[in-house]
């Protein structure tokens, strides 16, 4: 049965939290958990749940007063809660991606950022995966596919669920928004982009999808390619996809660009995109790698070998020494490395083992898992002119203090929405500590903004809230004659308002 996704994501929080405090296997284990105490963030109310003889949401309301009372006042409410939380079947493969996902760096984060959540007592704070991997065994032999079955296998005295934990993420979410709300009422927004802008012609553009072979992956890209039929200005544009994502969900960006005059190539990561995604969920591959936080970079610049050497696109009439790299997330990440910027391990080894941290957000989960491959030599790319990097995670990852000295023109945009890669830490700051630097480096907030609205799928009618953005940096960094450029306006858009707020960063937060 497939479960709601918002279902999932607890299930998976509350089982990877509680492996956070649970030693690994031993030859004598321990016995299983009897009582789940649920913290409620009301009244400091702890609810104590019998689990070591309950089989069903029916038997723990059973067997607690408090609970019956709630249930009754709610007209059977809280037991639906539960049935939905605790006894829901787990997804079929579950018990393969945890197995897959044994030991690896975004795994291991992924248990650190619950661990707020889920508490078991009794045992010492050492290791976590193969209990996971044991217990979800034990509970699918027991016919109990669900949450309650887990925790019912899991060894120790007493788990805790501390429900106040999550009004203390949903603080820290907003206070990682604020800042950015209160940049983007200061400014002006740009005028909203001529309707005209965003129509796209299907006609003056040629869609083809390739491959190449690269030196440092088992298995060739695919590469999604556009190349204007007239008026072509002999510039290209690689767009990166983010971590899990398809280069279909950025054709909109794409199909604008080749209207005026750029060639485009989207790649496949085939490390981190959506058919990995797949596997993983399906137990068949382990989470992706800190490899890939180099293998990326390393895509695009093939991609820029291939035209350079006649392989890829011969005949096109581009030049590859004037690029410009657009990245979504994960892909912003490696606009960043091309565009001059290197990785650096000091903050990740001082900041990602505190899950309390301040700054935390979702984003170092995956910063955090990088940090064996984050000291590595420069990936930058001279023929990378400008960047335009859409949410992309660097709090951890990058000096902040030499963000100023990329390479590349970088333009860097974040919406005031984004729970994902929110806005400060991951870009204010950033920025405001670097400056904008001699090239004169760029943020551009986006009002309502979040991580996935800011996409442009290839079945959309327009480029979405961006494409004109994009362009009219694109346009200016790589000094092609246009109508449309970033210092001229006329980029914004007419539902969310997108504001330059790089001359607010030296005002105080």
């Amino acid at each position: 049965m497939t479960i709601p996704l918002p279902q999932r994501l607890v299930a998976a929080a509350v089982a990877f939290g509680s492996a956070w405090w649970i030693p690994g296997l031993t030859a004598t284990p321990a016995a299983a958990v009897e009582q789940l105490d649920l913290r409620l963030p009301v009244m400091d109310m702890t609810i104590q749940l019998q689990i070591g003889e309950s089989r069903t949401a029916a038997d723990l309301i059973r067997a607690n007063a408090d609970l019956q009372e709630l249930d009754r006042a709610g007209d059977g409410a809280v037991q639906r809660l539960l049935e939905q939380l605790l006894t829901a079947p787990l997804p079929e493969q579950i018990t393969g991606v945890v197995q897959q996902s044994l030991g690896q760096p975004l795994f291991e984060q992924a248990l650190l950022a619950a661990s707020e959540l889920v508490e078991v007592e009794g045992l010492p704070p050492e290791g976590r995966g193969p209990v996971i991997a044991a217990a979800l065994d034990a509970a699918y032999r027991a016919g109990e596919p669900h949450l309650l079955g887990l925790l019912r296998q899991v060894p120790g005295e007493r788990i805790t669920l501390n429900l106040q934990a999550l009004a203390a993420y949903a603080q820290r979410l907003q206070n990682n928004q604020d800042e950015a709300r209160r940049l983007l009422r200061q400014a002006t927004a740009a005028t909203p982009a001529s309707a005209s802008i965003g129509t796209l012609d299907p006609s003056v553009w040629r869609r083809q999808e390739l491959t190449l072979l690269v030196p440092h992956r088992p298995e060739p890209l695919t590469l999604i390619t556009y190349q204007p039929q007239r008026s072509a200005n002999g510039r290209l544009v690689v767009i990166s996809h983010g971590l899990w994502d398809d280069p279909a969900n950025f054709e909109g960006w794409a199909r604008l660009l080749v209207m005026n005059g750029y060639t485009v190539v989207l790649p496949r990561h085939p490390g981190s995109d959506s058919a990995q995604q797949q596997a993983m969920l399906m137990g068949d591959q382990p989470p992706p790698g800190p490899e890939e936080m180099r293998w990326r970079p390393l895509d695009v610049s093939a991609v820029l070998d291939g035209v350079a050497a006649g392989r890829l696109l011969p005949g096109s009439g581009v030049t590859p020494s004037q690029v410009a790299v657009v990245g979504h997330s994960w892909g912003a990440t490696a606009a960043l490395q091309l565009g001059g910027l290197n990785t650096t391990s000091s903050k990740l080894k001082a900041r990602c083992n505190d899950p309390a941290d301040p700054e935390r957000n979702l984003s170092w989960v995956l910063q955090c898992s990088w940090l064996e491959g984050s000291d590595q030599e420069s990936l930058a790319d001279p023929r990378v002119q400008a960047v335009v990097a859409v949410s992309p995670p660097l709090k951890l990852l990058f000096d902040q203090s030499r963000v100023g000295e990329a390479q590349a023109r970088t333009l860097i945009i974040s919406g005031t929405s984004d729970w994902v890669v929110p806005p400060d830490p991951e870009a204010v700051s950033p920025l405001r500590q670097a400056g904008i630097g001699p090239l004169g480096h760029r943020l551009v907030l986006v009002e309502g903004g979040d991580h996935f609205n800011l996409r442009a799928p290839a079945a959309a009618a327009s480029p979405a809230i961006l494409g004109p953005l994009i362009l009219a940096w694109v346009n200016q960094q790589l000094a092609v004659p246009a109508a449309i450029t970033f210092q001229g306006g006329g980029w914004g858009n007419a539902e969310h308002a997108l504001v330059d707020v790089t001359p607010s960063l030296s005002s105080p937060p």
